[in-house]
């Protein structure tokens, strides 16, 4: 499998946090509703982690790049 990024698009993010409920080690919400992303990389491993909060995103403001290692 190939490393994946995750990208965020901080023109769509609204905050909400559905990210950070799936994966609070990756994701966090500031008090300010600015969303910090702790680990862009995605390994085989957090993978299906990864994949969940990229769909449970209402904004659609999360993706998952194929990257070159």
């Amino acid at each position: 499998m190939a490393t994946r990024q995750i990208v965020v698009d901080r023109g769509r993010c609204t905050g909400i946090g559905i990210c950070e409920s799936i994966s609070p080690d990756r994701f966090e919400v500031a008090d300010d509703g600015t969303l910090i992303l702790h680990d862009d990389i995605v390994t085989d491993a957090g993978r299906s982690e990864a994949e969940a909060a990229v769909a449970g995103c209402p904004a659609i403001a999360l993706s998952l790049q194929e990257i070159e290692e």
